[in-house]
């Protein structure tokens, strides 16, 4: 009995991540909501704590979030469009860069052959900078490329705000549900390992979260205080892909130095972006990163970058977005399993003989 039980919990398990795969494409703005509402959940339960009922407690959260994202979105966009002008603008100096300086000593001290004619690369730019560099032109453009991609995009655009909104607002009768449905030989050792999650999901989101903010910020304002004209536009990068171990660092120096090289054509700004770089390194690892996130999950950061790739090899962009909250729940798994074989007497057994 005990084995068809077990042969069935694995054979669900099996059909359910086959089903996750297999839907994978329509799921992204449902896996979002889901995210959204567990990640703002708490910042509900606090309204409603102060007895306010839960439907305008959401209804609060939600509008907050929202009018945040809209001023973000106001904001930030035109910057960027603004940084994405002048990126544009200085690639034709940055071919010349390259043909005059990079080339010939690449060819010289590492046999790499010289190219010597970038003029029709440099003349396309020049006469397509103005449509490259309008923002809203080129996504609306992609978009509607195609009536099904501009219906598709519309409909998830439209879907992750009013999953949200049900989910936080039903999100404690859910998980009363699932719990009123565990078995109740198993039912204390569900309930530790989901709530060991649960912490070490809900603290690495919302510390990673103000990691990333507040790099993306102190490299901004870093490169700006040194008049570097990309500034913004390579802070927020750096933000965005610092939740991998050292890539933001490695990259955004790199982008740094070549943007600071191309606009002053001197090495002493280089200097300060060494300084800058060095300054934020040494804030993230030994400020941001042991008082935001800690070791939270307890991941190398090796087994980090791997699982970062194989989510987006197997799952997209969804599958990046899942990666560390699936990684950390494996962790919890298998500390539990480790744990539980320390203490067994087959393990007693091994060590004594």
């Amino acid at each position: 009995m005990i084995s068809r039980i077990n042969w069935w919990l694995v054979g669900t398990i099996a059909f359910f991540l086959l089903f996750l795969y297999l839907l994978s494409p329509i799921l992204t703005p449902f896996f979002l909501a889901g995210l959204l509402a567990y990640l703002t959940d708490p910042l509900v339960n606090r309204l409603v704590a102060l007895k306010l009922p839960r439907t305008w407690a959401v209804s609060i959260v939600f509008t907050f979030i929202v009018i945040l994202l809209l001023l973000l979105l106001f904001l930030i966009v035109p910057l960027l469009q603004r940084q994405l002008v002048i990126l544009i603008k200085q690639i034709p100096t940055a071919l010349n860069w390259m043909q005059q300086i990079v080339l010939p000593w690449a060819s010289t001290h590492l046999g790499i052959p010289d190219i010597t004619n970038f003029t029709d690369v440099k003349l396309l730019l020049q006469q397509h900078w103005a449509q490259a560099s309008n923002v809203a032109t080129v996504i609306l453009r992609t978009v509607t490329h195609s009536s099904y991609t501009l219906f598709v995009f519309i409909l998830n655009l439209l879907l992750v705000p009013v999953v949200t909104f049900y989910l936080l607002r039903d999100w404690d009768n859910v998980i009363k549900g699932m719990h009123r449905l565990l078995p109740r030989a198993v039912e204390p050792l569900t309930v530790n390992l989901v709530s060991q999650c649960n912490e070490v999901i809900s603290a690495f989101f919302r510390g990673q979260f103000l990691v990333m903010l507040s790099l993306g910020l102190y490299y901004s304002v870093g490169l700006s205080i040194m008049n570097l004209d990309l500034a913004l536009l390579i802070g927020m990068i750096i933000g965005m892909i610092s939740i991998v171990p050292y890539l933001g660092f490695t990259i955004g120096i790199l982008m740094a130095s070549i943007a600071a090289f191309i606009q002053f054509q001197d090495g002493w700004h280089l200097i300060d972006v060494v300084i800058i770089f060095s300054i934020g390194h040494l804030l993230e690892n030994y400020v941001l990163y042991p008082k935001l996130v800690g070791d939270r999950i307890g991941l190398h950061p090796v087994a980090v970058i791997f699982s970062i790739l194989a989510g987006g090899q197997l799952f997209g962009f969804l599958g990046v977005i899942l990666a560390l909250p699936v990684a950390a729940v494996i962790m919890v798994m298998v500390r539990y399993l480790v744990g539980h074989y320390l203490k067994s007497d087959w393990y007693s057994r091994a060590r004594a003989g």
